[in-house]
C-alpha cells in the first residue's frame, strides 16, 4: 500500500517536472498567452523567455497575489534552479526557489511541491524585502540568510553572495529591457 502510494507520488512528480522544463533561452517574450511564437520572435529577438508556460503562469499568479515583481521572481528562479522543480543543491536547498528544509518548515510549505515552493520562496523574498528595504540586502538575505546580513550590517563579504546579487541584477536588467 505504501509502496504503491510512493510510486504514484513519484509519477506525479515526474509529470510536474516534465511540465516545468525550461524553454530554450532564445525565445523572446515572457508572456506567451496571446502571441504566437513567430510574432514573439519578430517583436523582441534579444529578450529571453526563461520558463515554460505553466511555470510562467505560476510565477505570474503568485507574484501578483503577493505583490512581488514577477521579473524579480523569474530572476531568482533562474539563478536558484534554472526552473528545475527537482533541483537540490549540495547544501540541501530544494526546488524552484531552492528553499532550505528549515526555511520551508518555517514557511509551512512542502519544498518538493513546485507551487508551494514558489509560494514560500516568494513569501520569504517579500519578508526579506520588508525587513531590509533594498534589493541588495534583500537578495543577500535570500542567498546567505538574514543572520548573515544582520551580522555584517549589510551584504556579507561572501563571494558567492556578491556574485548572486550581480547575477540577479543582470537577469532583471535583461527582463526589463523594452
Amino acid at each position: 500500500m505504501i509502496s504503491d502510494r510512493i510510486t504514484q507520488i513519484d509519477q506525479r512528480i515526474q509529470e510536474i517536472h516534465n511540465r516545468f522544463q525550461p524553454r530554450p533561452a532564445v525565445e523572446p517574450a515572457l508572456n506567451t498567452s496571446s502571441t504566437s511564437e513567430s510574432e514573439r520572435a519578430a517583436v523582441s529577438p534579444e529578450k529571453p523567455v526563461l520558463f515554460s508556460g505553466m511555470l510562467e503562469q505560476l510565477i505570474q499568479e503568485e507574484s501578483k497575489k503577493q505583490g512581488v515583481s514577477p521579473d524579480l521572481v523569474r530572476a531568482v528562479v533562474k539563478a536558484e534552479s534554472n526552473g528545475n522543480p527537482k533541483a537540490v543543491s549540495p547544501k540541501g536547498a530544494i526546488g524552484l526557489m531552492q528553499l532550505m528544509p528549515q526555511t520551508a518548515e518555517m514557511l509551512g510549505v512542502d519544498p518538493h511541491d513546485p507551487s508551494e515552493n514558489l509560494e514560500g520562496g516568494i513569501r520569504f523574498l517579500k519578508q526579506m524585502a520588508g525587513r531590509y528595504g533594498d534589493l541588495d540586502r534583500t537578495l543577500a538575505a535570500y542567498n546567505a540568510g538574514p543572520g548573515a546580513v544582520d551580522r555584517f550590517k549589510g551584504v556579507p563579504p561572501f563571494e558567492e553572495t556578491q556574485q548572486y546579487i550581480k547575477k540577479i541584477k543582470k537577469t532583471l536588467n535583461s527582463l526589463q529591457q523594452p
